[in-house]
């Protein structure tokens, strides 16, 4: 088991390469422009008198509580197991990917913790703790399965904000759920592509459309990943 909060930094001595730099220059920014609007996003969550977190049903479990604060902590939960994994794909199996594919790998996890910090910025002290992960069953010496681990991450991370955003009452964690699902939905694209090239938009129904998911569906297909017991039970059913 494994604390998902680790640094989004790598810091492996063998990252320091020509990739390095400027992936470290352009998460600068990055990092500047999130922390800048999650103090936004803070102020309005402060706000928000209709999200105070309900006392979980099991009293081992890790509440999301309800309302905007449930969404945006599921939201969290999420971001935290992506974050997580992508950081152990780059410590452990960045060799493993040609040049153009390490440096995916590090957009990725760069990505997906400017994610995780920026919600769990915008909860304050409503955020849920840091969960523990299970990687157990993924191969970091087999390509094939970070690659097929990654898209099951991606897929699911794109249908549970399909799924959870009609649930927001906040026009502006709308906004921001919007701007991030879209960001996903790149990372899934690219992951299918390094599957097999041409196949980005797969996921696509017939309609042209991503699909969506309900909290509790997500939250059991990630189980397997999670060790941490969740309570979804005030999130929209």
């Amino acid at each position: 088991m494994k604390e998902l909060h680790d640094s989004p930094a790598g810091k492996d001595g063998s990252l320091k390469n020509s990739l390095v730099v400027p992936m470290q220059r352009r998460m600068f920014f990055r990092y500047a422009g999130a922390t800048a609007a999650a103090t936004t996003l803070l102020f309005a969550t402060s706000c928000d008198e209709d999200d105070d977190v309900m006392p979980p049903t099991d009293p081992m479990a890790v509440d999301l509580g309800s309302g905007d604060t449930g969404i945006l902590n599921y939201a969290y939960a999420l971001e935290q197991l992506e974050a997580a994994f992508y950081n152990e794909v780059v410590a452990k199996s960045l060799s493993m990917f040609n040049q153009s594919e390490q440096q995916i790998m590090q957009d990725l996890k760069g990505h997906e913790a400017i994610h995780r910090d920026f919600l769990q910025a915008a909860l304050g002290s409503s955020a849920i703790p840091d969960l523990e992960v299970d990687f157990s069953s993924v191969n970091f010496n087999d390509k094939n399965s970070i690659l097929t681990t990654a898209r099951t991450f991606e897929d699911l991370g794109v249908a549970a904000y399909n799924g959870a955003g009609k649930f927001l009452e906040n026009a502006g964690f709308l906004t921001l759920a919007g701007k991030i699902v879209s960001v996903e939905a790149r990372h899934a694209a690219v992951i299918r592509d390094l599957i097999s090239n041409g196949t980005f938009s797969d996921s696509a129904d017939d309609n042209g459309l991503d699909p969506a998911m309900m909290p509790a569906d997500v939250l059991a297909a990630a189980s397997a990943f999670i060790t941490t017991k969740i309570s979804a039970n005030n999130l929209p059913k």
